[in-house]
């Protein structure tokens, strides 16, 4: 499902009639996939059955209703950001996601020893290779209550922590062992931080356990408390971290052909980029979005000067908490129908990978 920003009210299409509409999907289907102004010899001999001279006035009709444009001096027009806003929301096609790139989402999400945030990550490559532009996650805040810890040996010098969440919620983290653990040692620091983690967040207990890991060494063994060290630092010292934003893939934004043409709109996207909170506020927006939601150019404060869009949907544990937005930034001039299925399935693979 796909939802749209709560705008003032354009051109609808019900005020186009049936060779306006037509006119009008050919000239937006032409430019996602070009990137050049479309004229109307170029839609006469794309099998438009209608004079040049007729659809010119056409064209000059929807030009009018502010759904085109015309850049710079050309004879050609353009789709305007409301234009793109109307095809999208009305007569664009969306395909599913091929099988390829299923098996490529799912292997690369499942891959074994990954935690949480090297997830997210890759989460935000796969968007950005997939798609064409820059892959962007908005990391969760670990509110929820830890319901579970346990250090897992999986050789001689490497464990698995494992910590389970109340809301379903599980994150795993590598660490390495120092020679001599003994499963009673990993037992022991387990037993440690469930007395004082469960039914607490971290940033709610972390400051307590490290005030009492130096007194607790005298019943636990020197291992055991360095797990426990080991353990916190692994989860960031247990400080309740904020929500992050990771990106990825920005040098996709440099591939397209009509944001090169005008270097200050390069400079522009990059600063939006760098406008990580407000960025991050904009995707709060996408936590109570059912499905994809789109943002294009004008739409949002953050990219009326550059003309980006911005695709994206929440990801949520198994109890349909949402924990936070991924998907995928890059010029207006986006392939809509492969970037929103792609967002939307990565979202539920990251979503089941999340409560795995």
């Amino acid at each position: 499902m796909v939802t749209s920003p709560l705008l003032s009210p354009g051109p609808s299409l019900g005020e186009l009639d049936e060779r306006a509409r037509e006119i009008f999907r050919r000239v937006v289907e032409s430019y996602l996939e070009t990137g050049d102004p479309v004229g109307s010899r170029t839609l006469s001999k794309g099998g438009v059955h209608l004079s040049p001279a007729s659809i010119r006035n056409t064209m000059q009709d929807l030009t009018q209703l502010g759904l085109l444009g015309a850049p710079h001096v050309s004879a050609g027009r353009v789709p305007t950001h409301a234009g793109l806003r109307l095809f999208v929301d009305g007569l664009l096609e969306v395909g599913d996601v091929a099988e390829e790139d299923r098996r490529n989402i799912e292997a690369r999400l499942s891959a074994k020893g990954r935690n949480f945030e090297e997830a997210l990550s890759e989460a935000s490559a796969i968007l950005s290779g997939l798609a064409g532009g820059a892959g962007i996650v908005v990391t969760p805040v670990r509110d929820a209550g830890v319901k579970h810890v346990e250090f897992v040996a999986l050789s001689a010098d490497q464990a698995l922590a494992v910590m389970v969440f109340e809301d379903g919620v599980v994150e795993n983290r590598l660490m390495r062992l120092a020679a001599g653990v003994t499963p009673s040692s990993l037992q022991e620091a387990s037993n440690f931080m469930n007395a004082r983690l469960r039914g607490r967040t971290l940033g709610e207990a972390g400051l307590e356990i490290r005030s009492e890991l130096e007194a607790a060494r005298r019943q636990l063994n020197e291992t055991a408390a360095r797990l426990v060290e080991d353990g916190m630092a692994a989860w960031g010292g247990g400080e309740g971290a904020a929500r992050a934003l990771i990106v990825r893939g920005h040098a996709n934004l440099l591939a397209d052909r009509e944001t090169l043409d005008d270097l200050e709109r390069v400079r522009m996207l990059f600063d939006d980029l760098e406008q990580k909170e407000q960025l991050i506020g904009l995707l709060d927006d996408v936590r109570d979005a059912q499905g994809v939601r789109i943002y294009i150019g004008a739409e949002t404060r953050l990219f009326s000067l550059s003309g980006s869009a911005v695709i994206a949907a929440p990801y949520m544990t198994g109890r349909q908490k949402v924990l936070g937005a991924i998907g995928v930034i890059g010029p207006a001039r986006l392939n809509y129908a492969r970037v929103i299925p792609l967002v939307d399935y990565t979202a539920r693979v990251l979503s089941q990978v999340t409560n795995s």
